[in-house]
């Protein structure tokens, strides 16, 4: 459904490179008069050229009343949702507080905006949760089949319950929860991009997952539609298609290391010991089980179709194909840091090391 966009837009989470080129997209529409980057943090140099045209507050959501209020805000993008924790900004009690606490300030100063009609949140299908007792693909309207283990899609499910309640105190508001399968693509940079960039990816004995990505670049396009055109509800956003992780590893040109599923768990918690940085219990149920989602839902209402998944992620692995990623020095380091989760679980276990340590 097609509207006047709004013309004040407030984007938040505009020091992280999602909410940042986000902004920059609404701001070059020359239909809409002003976009608001709100963030606590400054956003870093490499991000500054981008943000050129953007207005910014440098604030959290507690300031985000007064600013509704002084702005005459008419939509708000919600993009500061963490999906690891950051450790240079406070670990896993800062993302909660961002994510959850922070979402909850900053609906309860949009309820109180008159001018606003227009609300939509960055969501993620880590909201089904990743178990054995997944059905074979997501809709919408499916429940998680077993609370999710991981820190993140417990945000995520706290976070579309309090956007729950927002619709029915402004119901005149349309709100758009948006359910983005992992990111993929040539300019994306998350933890499983790192990790697929990386010259081993630990999998797990006896399992294949399905994976689904979303290219950034579509990512985009949906959120600008989201703001200029009216779509309330919920949506999966994801590219048709899956891909099996042993097929994900072979397209990267990368080196499965089968692995039992507790070693996993180890081997990837010193992940940051080659650079893939944090990884939490969400990624590695989604290694272990997988996730597939129903896109339906979103073709039919955005009139758009993301790029399939195999075409996203072949784009990411056109830009890693070469590189730093495989030189001897990161095959060492990967190999070392899989060595010793290997022999950490063991020694937990209470095996005895071979002589001369090796862990074969």
């Amino acid at each position: 459904m097609v509207t006047s966009p709004p013309r004040v837009v407030v984007v938040t989470g505009v020091s992280r490179p999602l909410g940042a080129r986000v902004a920059a997209r609404l701001a070059a529409d020359p239909r809409i008069e002003r976009v608001v980057g709100l963030d606590p943090h400054e956003p870093p140099s490499s991000l500054r050229a981008e943000l050129e045209d953007v207005e910014l507050i440098r604030a959290d959501a507690r300031a985000a009343s007064g600013a509704f209020a002084d702005l005459g805000a008419e939509a708000v993008v919600h993009m500061a949702i963490g999906s690891t924790p950051d450790g240079q900004h406070g670990g896993r009690q800062a993302m909660k507080e961002q994510n959850v606490i922070g979402t909850m300030q900053l609906l309860a100063a949009a309820q109180g905006a008159p001018n606003l009609r227009k609300l939509v949140v960055r969501s993620s299908t880590a909201a089904y949760g990743a178990s054995f007792r997944d059905p074979a693909v997501f809709t919408e309207d499916t429940e998680p089949r077993a609370v999710p283990r991981g820190s993140f899609a417990r945000d995520i499910l706290d976070i579309e319950g309090y956007v729950r309640g927002f619709r029915r105190r402004r119901p005149e508001v349309t709100a758009t929860v948006l359910r983005f399968a992992p990111f993929i693509g040539r300019e994306a940079r998350t933890t499983l991009t790192r990790l697929f960039a990386q010259p081993f990816v630990p999998t797990v004995l006896g399992r294949d997952a399905r994976l689904q990505f979303v290219h950034v670049d579509d990512a985009l396009e949906i959120l600008r539609r989201a703001v200029i055109e009216d779509h309330p509800g919920t949506f999966n956003v994801a590219g048709a298609g899956v891909l099996a992780l042993s097929q994900a590893v072979r397209r990267a040109g990368r080196i499965a290391v089968p692995l039992p599923e507790g070693t996993l768990s180890t081997v990837l918690a010193l992940a940051r010991n080659v650079g893939i940085g944090e990884i939490g219990l969400d990624q590695i149920d989604l290694f272990v089980h997988g996730r597939v989602v129903d896109t339906t839902r979103l073709i039919r209402e955005f009139g758009f179709t993301p790029r399939d998944t195999a075409t996203a992620f072949d784009d990411f692995i056109s830009a890693h194909a070469t590189g730093s990623s495989l030189t001897a020095d990161r095959l060492v380091a990967a190999e070392q840091a899989i060595l010793d989760g290997i022999r950490r679980t063991r020694a937990a276990m209470g095996e005895k090391p071979s002589v001369g340590g090796d862990v074969r």
